[in-house]
């Protein structure tokens, strides 16, 4: 008989303990857990897009009148050019503040709500809406200061050390209201579109045969769902996105929020409420679709229906 020391049997068990205990986790913060790793993965791909969305949507300000039009890819290569590659991951660390820890809230907000109202059935389009609009309300109330602090970064307008230097800087020199400045806009942005996405992606795999999604190919149709949803979301909610990045950049210019909107039409008339909506779309769109599929396949290998 081969005896082992008490020291091997020790680490041998460890990873067991650690399966045990996350197997009796509460399935609420096993949707946190599984919400946060997806938004990991997200945020650090697509944060290029969400830096170049926001360049083109502040930096109308600050050009002469009759300038030609600056674009996605102008604007991107400016980047590069000027800070270099990694450039475009300026604000990152604002993102994944706001990202793993939001993105966890968002999932495991949506799970326990569709938990306690949706036990036994799955919802319509009308409730998948509340679902989505409510659990994204909760996520973004919770992270808005960060969400302040991550546009700021990416504007290029301020010249912040870190995340914790940035919130501290804010509050000391703004007052703690400007870490929620474009509260109202960011609602408005975030729940409809969160909720807009909920109605056409679970609608859209409903529509679809069993076999289908439920086949070694499910990752690839949650994707797919994702993918035109995602669009569809963010047409939508472009407007609200552009006012709410003007208010949290410069929110000394604007006291309330219909000041920046009457700034953006006078300005740049309708077509300024869809300055950024390319690369916006296509972050938001690719994000979300990935940060669901991943979601749930994690989900999936814990046993819970997500």
């Amino acid at each position: 008989m081969i005896h082992q020391s008490p020291a091997v049997l020790q680490d041998s068990g460890e990873p067991l303990r650690n399966k045990m205990e996350l197997a009796l986790a509460h399935p609420a913060l096993k949707a946190f857990m599984c919400g946060s790793l997806s938004g990991t993965c997200s945020t650090l791909l697509f944060q290029p897009l969400d830096l170049v969305k926001t360049r083109l949507q502040t930096i109308q300000n600050n050009m002469l009148p009759g300038s030609p039009r600056v674009g996605m890819v102008k604007v991107f290569i400016n980047v590069i050019r000027t800070e270099k590659v990694f450039g475009l991951w300026k604000g990152v660390s604002p993102s994944f503040v706001r990202c793993i820890p939001g993105v966890g809230i968002y999932f495991s907000t949506f799970y326990s709500l569709k938990q306690h109202f949706f036990p036994e059935h799955a919802p319509n389009a009308g409730q998948a809406v509340l679902l989505g609009a409510g659990a994204r309300a909760v996520a973004g109330v919770c992270m808005l200061p960060v969400t302040v602090i991550k546009t700021r970064f990416e504007s290029g307008q301020y010249d912040y050390r870190s995340v914790f230097g940035a919130l501290r800087s804010v509050y000391k020199l703004e007052g703690p209201r400007a870490l929620f400045s474009g509260l109202t806009a960011t609602l408005l942005r975030d729940a409809p579109f969160s909720g807009i996405y909920v109605m056409f992606y679970s609608q859209t795999k409903k529509s679809l045969p069993q076999e289908v999604t439920s086949s070694a190919y499910a990752p690839l149709v949650n994707f797919s769902c994702g993918v035109l949803a995602g669009v569809m979301a963010s047409l939508v909610t472009q407007p609200a996105d552009v006012v709410k990045t003007h208010i949290q950049v410069s929110p000394h210019l604007y006291r309330r929020t219909r000041d920046a909107i009457h700034f953006i039409y006078t300005e740049q008339g309708l077509r300024g409420f869809f300055r950024g909506a390319v690369p916006r779309s296509l972050r938001r769109t690719l994000m979300a679709a990935m940060a669901w599929t991943v979601y749930e396949q994690l989900m999936a290998r814990m046993g819970l229906k997500s």
